[in-house]
């Protein structure tokens, strides 16, 4: 891209995204249309002074004044689709919104995380609502304390303080419940049947003798799973009888497990509960107790939410509205929490806000901002589609956001 086609493309964005934000053009925003029209990565610090001044003299115009403009440089936008703004959420009632992110007690928060918690946050603040941050900790083997802390602290600052924390391993008398409700409504059964033989019975697409027994038999063994003198860890679960049963098409269907036995002693729970839930239960759970009214999730948990709306309609409720992301592919950053985690703990680095971490406790010692990270993620917004970032690229166009977030 030459430097006259640069200006021309610039000027024009500029005006597209300053009509679309009141008047004010952003440049992260304009850089990333920029990059749909053309634009290399190697090429930003060579015209980012060019972008920027441009910029500068869009956001000093009035409305009016680049409304007028924007006409006759309209011509130089391309016509592939560049979203402005937030695509709209169906089936919404103002103020009325409840949605969820759902990070692991395994560490605080990185750059993959501030994406979609971002995304979600401004979806509540366009429309309104409850949005909870709920710390999934119901696996006691993997639990990291200082993670309940961070995970509070990072929310709220990533969310203008609205997130209202929920913590799963305070919420166990609650599965439990439900758990029993859906023995009840046979619809759940305890099974015993060692892994290797239910794993054979999944790819025969044949029920295990488990699958037999009534409600009586089933609310006797899930006693048994509770009891201290009953079932030991590893020889009962229990499991959703799905629909479509063992001949379901899909594997992954097939009367998947809802809660298992574990002995390890939990962080916080110590030796209260010896049953935990699994993620399909806890997570059906405290969506309708929550009162869910969409969700935002990685396409990854296809599976588990068919799955947990197989459990909504059992119990008959209405699934909310679910829509999914794309995998983010960041070159050139380490994003397991775990890993990071061993990694401080072996001395690597000095602690969750080491500059050299793409984590938020870093990114916020060094002057981010959270505007910089909600634009990034409206900009990126609601696809499926995987896209691939590397550092260089990634920071360009933080920075950029993080610019605007302070004028």
């Amino acid at each position: 891209m030459n430097l006259k086609e640069l200006k021309t493309k610039s000027r024009a964005y500029a005006l597209k995204n300053a009509l679309a934000y009141k008047g004010k053009a952003q440049q992260g925003a304009v850089i990333s249309s920029l990059f749909n029209e053309g634009l290399k990565k190697n090429e930003v610090k060579k015209f980012v002074k060019d972008i920027s001044k441009i910029i500068n003299e869009v956001n000093k115009l009035s409305l009016e004044e680049q409304e007028k403009e924007f006409k006759n440089l309209k011509k130089d936008v391309s016509q592939r689709k560049v979203r402005e703004g937030l695509e709209e959420l169906p089936n919404v009632k103002k103020g009325k919104v409840v949605m969820r992110f759902a990070p692991s007690a395994s560490g605080g928060f990185h750059i993959g995380h501030a994406m979609t918690l971002g995304l979600i946050y401004v979806y509540i603040k366009k429309y309104g609502g409850k949005l909870y941050v709920r710390i999934e900790d119901t696996n006691p083997e993997n639990i990291y304390k200082p993670a309940y802390k961070m995970i509070e602290q990072e929310s709220k600052w990533l969310t203008n303080g609205i997130a209202e924390i929920i913590i799963q391993s305070e919420r166990m008398n609650l599965y439990y419940k439900y758990a029993e409700q859906l023995i009840k409504k046979n619809s759940a059964y305890v099974c015993t049947c060692s892994g290797d033989d239910f794993r054979k019975y999944v790819k025969e697409k044949k029920d295990c003798p488990c699958r037999k027994l009534n409600i009586k038999e089933n609310l006797e063994r899930w006693e048994k799973m509770l009891d201290k003198k009953g079932f030991k860890e590893g020889e009962a679960v229990l499991r959703f009888k799905s629909s479509g049963g063992m001949k379901n098409k899909n594997p992954a269907m097939r009367d998947f497990p809802l809660a298992r036995i574990n002995l390890k002693k939990h962080i916080l729970q110590k030796k209260k509960y010896r049953v935990w839930p699994l993620m399909n239960l806890a997570v059906t759970v405290d969506d309708i107790e929550l009162g869910m009214t969409h969700i935002i999730r990685g396409k990854d948990h296809r599976d588990n939410a068919k799955r947990q709306e197989m459990i909504y309609e059992v119990l008959r409720k209405k699934f909310p509205w679910t829509g999914f992301l794309g995998k983010i592919h960041f070159k050139d950053f380490e994003l397991s929490t775990t890993k990071i985690r061993e990694a401080i703990e072996k001395k690597k680095f000095k602690g969750w806000d080491d500059k050299r971490l793409p984590t938020i406790a870093s990114l916020k010692k060094q002057g981010y901002k959270p505007q910089a990270f909600w634009k990034f993620s409206e900009q990126v917004g609601l696809s499926e589609t995987d896209k691939t970032i590397d550092k260089e690229e990634y920071f360009k166009l933080l920075n950029a956001f993080n610019r605007d977030s302070r004028e």
